[in-house]
């Protein structure tokens, strides 16, 4: 059995309009959503082997704030990857890691969901994750797999599903 962590970035400053998407920051939300899901992802116990993130900005900001203790490996590939790409990252990044994180953007981690769970293995926490995979939210899937190359659809089972709004209720939706 692998583990396999997805964290996507955190609440982005579109106040920046003068960068380019790739360079876009954190706002300060982010900045604070961030914080919240490092504290909960450290907390829960699971020792990530390795973490492989996309390099865009708000990526490099949500690592540092949320993962100050993990070194990344960066990843260009995962810059706004679909499911198709995450998933050759992950056959290509595994190596011999048990636990692997991986960190990038929407609409790709979420889809990965629909991916990794089959029909069999739904429970209520794919149930609230795939109605949306907000910035800065966490998931974690046990694989039945014994080899990173080994990925493929409906492999995985959710066992965590996390998103800074259920941390902290100061950080839920603006309406």
């Amino acid at each position: 059995m692998k583990i396999l962590g997805l964290l996507r970035h955190a609440k982005s400053d579109w106040g920046q309009s003068d960068k380019r998407d790739f360079d876009r920051g954190l706002n300060d939300r982010g900045h604070r959503g961030a914080h919240v899901i490092g504290e909960h992802i450290a907390k829960h116990g699971i020792k990530w082997d390795k973490l492989v993130a996309s390099p865009a900005t708000r990526v490099r900001l949500t690592v540092e704030d949320a993962l100050p203790d993990l070194t990344p490996h960066w990843d260009e590939r995962l810059y706004l990857a679909g499911t198709d790409t995450i998933m050759d990252v992950i056959r290509e990044s595994g190596g011999d890691a048990d636990a692997l994180l991986v960190s990038g953007h929407n609409p790709g981690l979420g889809d990965m969901l629909f991916e990794l769970v089959s029909p069999k293995n739904e429970n209520a926490l794919y149930d609230e994750a795939k109605v949306k995979f907000p910035t800065a939210a966490y998931a974690v899937f046990e694989l039945d797999i014994e080899d990173w190359s080994e990925l493929r659809d409906g492999c995985g089972v959710l066992v965590q599903f996390a998103r800074p709004r259920d941390l902290d209720p100061e950080l839920g939706p603006e309406y």
